[in-house]
């Protein structure tokens, strides 16, 4: 099989990314196929407790990602490291917690940290949304980025793009990794 359906995903708790792509392991050329952002829909009010929020949320989640993740030969996620509040704790622990599931029930990833989405990217451990915005739009330059109208021009939703972004990032690094690499040599 010379063509791979690969996946790339970006986990947070208010925007998964998530990139659906090709990979050509002859001229090993990535085409990106679909982006998008699992933005889980949660009940308002302080009636709700936040426990409950976030029950909603992770099932909406891990949904959107096991579904998202059918078909793929290969799947690429940038592994969430700490976090510095307490929110963005729960945060972290319910995309490990969504991962973990997600190896229970048999679908295998390569995980990728995100400094190596940086460097394989944006060539710097320190790149910003930004330029991780930037390189994705250059890297596939007919790729549409979700926008908005500010004062009669278009721009970026940044929030969202941000981690579709993040997602192409972990299938080049997801790709370019040892683990992925040695599989594909016994695989030749």
């Amino acid at each position: 099989m010379t063509k791979l359906q690969v996946v790339g995903f970006d986990p947070s708790l208010n925007n998964w990314g998530i990139a659906h792509a090709t990979y050509c392991t002859v001229t090993k050329r990535i085409q990106i196929q679909s982006l998008d952002v699992i933005q889980p829909v949660v009940p308002k009010g302080k009636q709700v407790r936040q426990n409950s929020k976030d029950l909603v949320a992770a099932t909406q989640l891990a949904d959107g990602a096991m579904r998202a993740a059918e078909g793929a030969h290969a799947i690429f996620v940038e592994v969430p490291i700490g976090s510095q509040s307490a929110r963005a704790m729960a945060s972290y622990g319910i995309c490990a917690g969504i991962l973990g599931t997600m190896r229970a029930a048999g679908i295998q990833y390569f995980e990728v940290t995100p400094t190596e989405v940086k460097m394989i990217s944006v060539g710097k451990a320190t790149a910003s949304k930004k330029e991780m915005i930037e390189w994705a739009k250059a890297a596939q330059p007919e790729l549409v980025f979700p926008t908005y109208i500010k004062n009669g021009i278009a721009a970026i939703v940044e929030g969202k793009a941000e981690h579709m972004a993040d997602a192409i990032g972990a299938i080049h690094a997801g790709i370019h990794s040892d683990p992925f690499q040695q599989l594909m040599k016994l695989r030749a």
